[in-house]
């Protein structure tokens, strides 16, 4: 039983199944799914739904941060991608030609890629350090974005691109169907092959893994890369879900929500390894409680802080430091003070 409760998933889960009963105290029927016109509602849906594009995001920073970096920029990604990919289909004749939309994403998703390859360009061939590589095109992006939509909102009419934030397919959500394949996808590759351990080990040591003849500079590369994929996904669900681009606003501190998320999930700062599960964990608890400020009615002015409150909660469980002095009294710290003053008594 201590070993399951050492888990470093066990207390998010508990965490994410406190806030699901406290919504259910605010909300009638929160648990209760039905299909309507051959489409599944309900609010733990919505919880997923909503939550997709900061899943992908936090796949993508979950790699990222496991090899020792970060990745500042997905949300200046995000809001290029949604405008970008808008922006192509309002110059459309007709916008619900699945060619031109198909032909906008894919262009949308080609610059996220590029763009997440120059982090990692920066990171791993000119050696800036990842916060301040990724500080620049967190910076110039927002630029970027506005500069593609001209300082205004773009807005589209398209049945084909609505389809992927906003659409169904048998009876999903689209978005939730992209974020299992990208998981399923990111998982294999990772766990059934040897990339998650090349990842691991540029974390843990990038000069012993270079000498042991893996290509740091090509995981960094790569995990950049995928990073900057994800957040180009992610901003096409943002955007298609309203039907609209805004280049100031969409994905704006989504980074760190990925961060948070990531953290929760387990995955440490300093890299060597990381857990994809808890990642998905982490970023459902903070679609779970951005869902909960709304349903018990906390004033907008302090939702960041009721945000930034139940996190560190979350934080501290996870500690196990933590845990071993709230949880287990003071014992072992203090037995062992009397034997470290008496050695230093006898060395001296």
């Amino acid at each position: 039983m201590s070993r399951f409760l050492r888990h470093r998933l066990f207390w998010p889960a508990v965490i994410l199944a406190a806030l699901l009963l406290l919504n259910l105290v605010f909300t009638d029927h929160f648990f209760s799914v039905e299909i309507k016109d051959g489409h599944l509602y309900g609010s733990l849906v919505d919880i997923v739904r909503f939550g997709a594009p900061l899943i992908l995001v936090a796949l993508g920073m979950t790699l990222v941060i496991a090899t020792g970096g970060i990745d500042l920029s997905v949300g200046s990604v995000v809001a290029i991608s949604g405008a970008l990919a808008c922006l192509r289909i309002s110059d459309l004749g007709d916008q619900n030609s699945t060619g031109g939309v198909l032909g906008a994403v894919v262009l949308a998703l080609a610059l996220s890629l590029v763009l997440g390859a120059w982090n990692g360009f920066l990171v791993a061939g000119i050696g800036i350090q990842p916060i301040i590589a990724t500080l620049i095109l967190m910076v110039a992006g927002r630029g970027l974005a506005q500069l593609v939509t001209d300082g205004q909102i773009i807005t589209v009419n398209s049945s084909p691109y609505k389809l992927i934030g906003g659409g169904y397919w048998l009876t999903l959500p689209f978005g939730i169907i992209i974020v299992a394949a990208v998981l399923a996808l990111t998982a294999f590759l990772t766990r059934r092959l040897a990339l998650g351990l090349l990842i691991e080990s540029v974390g843990g040591n990038a000069e012993a893994s270079r000498l042991a003849g893996i290509s740091a500079r090509g995981v960094l590369m790569m995990v950049y890369a995928f990073c900057g994929l994800c957040a180009g996904v992610a901003g096409l669900m943002i955007s298609s879900n309203v039907s609209s681009a805004d280049g100031n606003n969409a994905g704006l501190w989504i980074e760190l929500d990925a961060i948070l998320a990531v953290v929760i999930g387990g995955t440490p700062l300093a890299g060597g390894r990381f857990s994809l599960s808890g990642t998905v964990l982490g970023a459902l608890i903070i679609q779970t409680l951005t869902t909960t400020i709304y349903s018990i009615g906390v004033p907008p002015e302090t939702t960041l802080l009721f945000k930034a409150l139940v996190v560190t909660i979350v934080c501290l469980l996870q500690s196990p430091a933590f845990r071993e002095k709230v949880f287990h009294g003071r014992g072992r710290p203090t037995s062992a003070r009397p034997a470290a003053e008496e050695k230093a008594t006898v060395t001296a």
